[in-house]
């Protein structure tokens, strides 16, 4: 009778431990998902800062082509005014 108590102590104790290791292994897994999401989140703002960055730098490179393409026009109203100065 005294052997299968201490099988049944030992099989218990053996139980005990691997639970102690199964909720071990959840803490330690949950952890990593906390790190993981928060990784993840700040990866994602992240992104979004730097696409808005680039949203703001495309606009930027618009407005100073427009800008360029006046520049360019009101030069070459002026060379064909320089032009017809010196033609007069």
């Amino acid at each position: 009778m005294a052997l299968i108590e201490d099988q049944e102590i030992d099989a218990l104790g053996r139980l005990e431990e691997r639970i102690q290791q199964a909720v071990t292994l959840v803490a330690k897994l949950r952890q990593e998902k906390d790190a993981a999401l928060k990784e993840l989140a700040e990866t994602q703002e992240a992104w979004e800062q730097t696409q808005n960055e680039n949203t703001r730098l495309t606009e930027e490179l618009e407005a100073l082509r427009a800008e360029r393409q006046q520049v360019r026009g009101r030069l070459e109203k002026l060379l064909d005014h320089i032009d017809q100065l010196g033609a007069a």
